[in-house]
């Protein structure tokens, strides 16, 4: 016990240490993809697309997400059409689900932290798993606060009833969740759950900077339930590496589950590089040092900004992004060429 402790204790030392660290700068050319795995191919149009929603989702003005018209919602997303917005002001979460009619595809997209919370969130992470209650994954732990974000809180409902509502208007089309940081921790439980609902062949996952979530037996058994799943690193990000992967810690230890794909520049040239199917391969993102961890690589990916546009409190921003939304609705000003569902809570809001 005491040296599970002192391991804690050091892991978190490390940590705030490098929160300062900032990434270095350079011109960028035209990506390549890396591809070692001839089975596994990386559509590089297609994550431009998603992380265009993984970066949508944090947008503090839900009237412009309602009608999405927001300074995010114009570029390889336009023409979404968006289904349901979902706002938990009490546990700070933010998502919303829509139909792409471009990709086919449902999209479902989970707000992470805000940028001028990450250094907080990150010191303040725990290592505490509980056991995931779901048939056929023996001995699979997750992360506590990850896992209650989807399972205890408005998102699970919410994001179920939503996706079952755009299916029945659309048919048996694909479902694509995506989220950054601790969206994307969040997206892979709701990936998950979609899957064992809705079936796994239909889910697709595209995270961008998520931390680890479980042990190695939920990683393996991940994999198996929601195997169309890609998780983008970015150079040096800190947060995939987070929490730490202990080889000599077996039972303690989070694993990463597949696929990585690692965005980093090569003599200017910036190139994805497809890793292999382990979701801890030594020669991506894990292959860069412990001390050139970086918070900032971890608020850009593929050349989009993914951080709140509001530098404030989440609980304040969702409260008047709500707010004004109201008002807009009931001034008539807020046209939509379809209904859209809000589902919100606040803290007067009990959850089952």
């Amino acid at each position: 016990m005491d040296r599970r402790r002192w391991v804690v204790k050091a892991a978190a030392a490390v940590v705030l240490l490098l929160l300062s660290t900032t990434s270095h700068g350079g011109a960028r050319t035209e990506p390549s993809v890396k591809n070692n795995e001839q089975q596994f191919v990386f559509n590089y149009t297609l994550a431009k697309v998603v992380v265009e929603y993984a970066s949508a989702v944090y947008m503090t003005d839900l009237t412009a997400l309602y009608t999405w018209t927001c300074s995010r919602c114009n570029d390889l997303t336009r023409g979404f059409e968006m289904r349901c917005i979902i706002v938990d002001v009490q546990n700070c979460l933010q998502a919303f689900v829509g139909v792409d009619h471009n990709l086919n595809a449902i999209i479902v997209a989970i707000r992470g932290t805000q940028a001028n919370s990450i250094q907080n969130w990150i010191k303040d992470m725990v290592w505490k798993q509980v056991n995931l209650h779901y048939p056929n994954l023996p001995n699979a732990k997750v992360h506590t606060g990850f896992y209650s974000s989807y399972h205890n809180t408005l998102l699970r409902p919410a994001i179920k009833n939503a996706v079952r509502k755009a299916r029945k208007l659309y048919g048996d089309i694909n479902i694509i969740v995506t989220g950054h940081s601790m969206g994307g921790a969040i997206a892979s439980f709701c990936a998950l759950d979609l899957a064992i609902n809705f079936g796994s062949s239909n889910v697709h996952l595209m995270t961008f900077g998520q931390p680890r979530v479980g042990n190695a037996a939920f990683a393996s058994n991940f994999a198996k339930y929601v195997p169309n799943t890609i998780r983008m690193t970015h150079e040096r990000d800190i947060v995939p590496h987070l929490p730490p992967h202990f080889f000599f810690l077996p039972k303690l230890t989070y694993r990463h589950f597949p696929r990585e794909v690692w965005e980093h520049d090569v003599d200017g040239k910036t190139i994805f590089q497809v890793c292999d199917g382990s979701g801890e391969d030594p020669n991506c993102c894990r292959s860069v040092f412990v001390l050139f961890w970086s918070v900032s690589d971890h608020l850009t990916y593929m050349g989009v900004s993914i951080a709140s546009d509001h530098w404030s409190t989440c609980r304040i921003v969702l409260g008047r992004g709500f707010e004004q939304l109201q008002m807009d609705l009931a001034s008539n000003i807020v046209m939509s060429e379809h209904s859209v569902d809000l589902v919100i809570a606040d803290h007067s809001v009990k959850i089952d």
